[in-house]
């Protein structure tokens, strides 16, 4: 069976010392207060921000298989519909990042909210299979602006005691979109079909665009710059890659995206067939387990908050091994079980990496929000798709040695973020 995947100063352009990361900290992270009514509406429309991105791009993973008898195309290449996506939205996300130091923060993802659900809805009416590949491309571009820009407005409006928090909320809106964008795709299309599917999917996030457009405070602590300049830019992208801590970081998101969407991509083919034979709603339903990478990723903020960034990121990436490890066996209930922990795990890490991104960037956060998230839907567009490649030639086995080796790679990255602690909160 084949299947495949789907505050402003100049940037320094040297690594920093911990003074100086202190002292630009004092300056950019005097910012909105946990508890106080800014910050529960930062929340929900960040939330709901989140929700958008992950539903919007995955809600298709469910209902791939749909597109091979009306389309007349092979599994490799229905897949397409969430690879595109996944690409494009890598591609984006720099150069949407990089625009938001020039047009702002709450307009770009507002933009980029409304856009991505129209052409969701477009795609539901799609005449044929191209035309269905080029809107699902153009929404990769719009949904870019979202996770580009959420991260950096986090960290530049958010007091640093209430980061955590804030960013595991908004990775939480992520995890559920995901889940109800699948498991609701997946039965409405058995029930009436694929358009209907990706209809209602857009119709929902058109009304919590214009939510979250009506709810997010605008900037603060941003300052805009009056003219484009290229110079800027790549003095700004290259400051943060001249700084190790950061590399590291990225590489994480990048190994970690690639293995967790891995194994979601794959497990509903091993599932469906012998000798499971789980229908797709079933499969769907799998991802339920996304609700507790949702509750994972708040607590594993707060945590991060009071005990520190390191320790959780480690245990993040243990957590998902062991998750991963778990789907080896042949009992349908330890499956579960294993996705379960390895949810948990991922969205663990990815909201300590994203979180301790925004907090040790100097400056133009944007851009370093940017190349993580660069890394990260690569690590989904490239990873997701290679590991196609173990799943035809070593069925589930190959696949989950593949993963592996992704995450002792991720783990050995993070444990060199223990020698960069000194440089920030733990």
């Amino acid at each position: 069976m084949r299947a495949q995947a789907g505050v402003q100063p100049s940037p320094v352009a040297i690594s920093p010392s911990s003074s100086q990361i202190k002292k630009t900290q004092s300056k950019d992270h005097i910012g909105i207060v946990k508890g106080s009514a800014a910050y529960r509406r930062i929340n929900i429309a960040l939330f709901a921000a989140g929700f958008c991105t992950f539903s919007l791009m995955y809600g298709v993973q469910a209902i791939l298989p749909l597109f091979a008898h009306p389309f007349h195309v092979s599994a490799a290449e229905s897949a397409l519909a969430l690879s595109l996506t996944t690409g494009f939205v890598a591609l984006s996300i720099v150069l949407v990042g990089t625009a938001s130091e020039n047009f702002g923060r709450k307009e770009l993802m507002s933009m980029s909210m409304l856009g991505a659900a129209v052409l969701n809805l477009l795609a539901a009416f799609a005449p044929n299979w191209h035309v269905l590949l080029v809107l699902r491309a153009l929404e990769g571009i719009m949904l870019g602006g979202v996770p580009a820009v959420a991260m950096a407005y986090l960290a530049e409006e958010i007091h640093p005691k209430g980061l955590g928090l804030a960013m595991g909320l908004y990775v939480g809106g992520n995890a559920i979109g995901g889940m109800v964008a699948r498991v609701t795709t997946g039965y409405l299309a058995e029930v009436s079909s694929w358009r209907v599917a990706m209809g209602v999917m857009g119709g929902l996030c058109l009304v919590l665009a214009l939510v979250f457009k009506a709810l997010l405070p605008a900037s603060k602590n941003f300052k805009r710059q009056t003219e484009f300049k290229m110079a800027f830019h790549i003095n700004a992208f290259r400051s943060h890659l001249l700084r190790p801590e950061l590399v590291v970081l990225f590489a994480v998101g990048f190994l970690m995206m690639g293995a967790f969407v891995t194994v979601y991509n794959y497990a509903g083919f091993r599932l469906l067939a012998s000798p499971f034979n789980l229908s797709a709603t079933q499969v769907g339903f799998i991802f339920m387990a996304y609700i507790f990478g949702a509750i994972a990723s708040s607590l594993a903020g707060e945590v991060a908050d009071r005990f520190g960034r390191y320790p959780v990121l480690i245990l993040g990436i243990l957590l998902t091994a062991l998750g991963v490890g778990l789907t080896l066996s042949h009992a349908l209930v330890l499956i579960v079980m294993g996705i379960i922990v390895m949810t948990i795990g991922f969205f663990t890490t990815h909201s300590i990496a994203s979180s301790w991104v925004g907090r040790m960037a100097i400056g133009t956060k944007g851009h370093a929000t940017s190349l993580y998230l660069l890394a990260y839907y690569m690590g989904a567009s490239v990873m997701g798709a290679f590991g196609g490649w173990f799943w035809d030639h070593g069925a589930w086995m190959s696949v989950v040695g593949f993963t592996g080796v992704l995450l002792i790679l991720a783990l050995i990255a993070a444990l060199v973020m223990r020698k960069f602690t000194h440089a920030s909160t733990i």
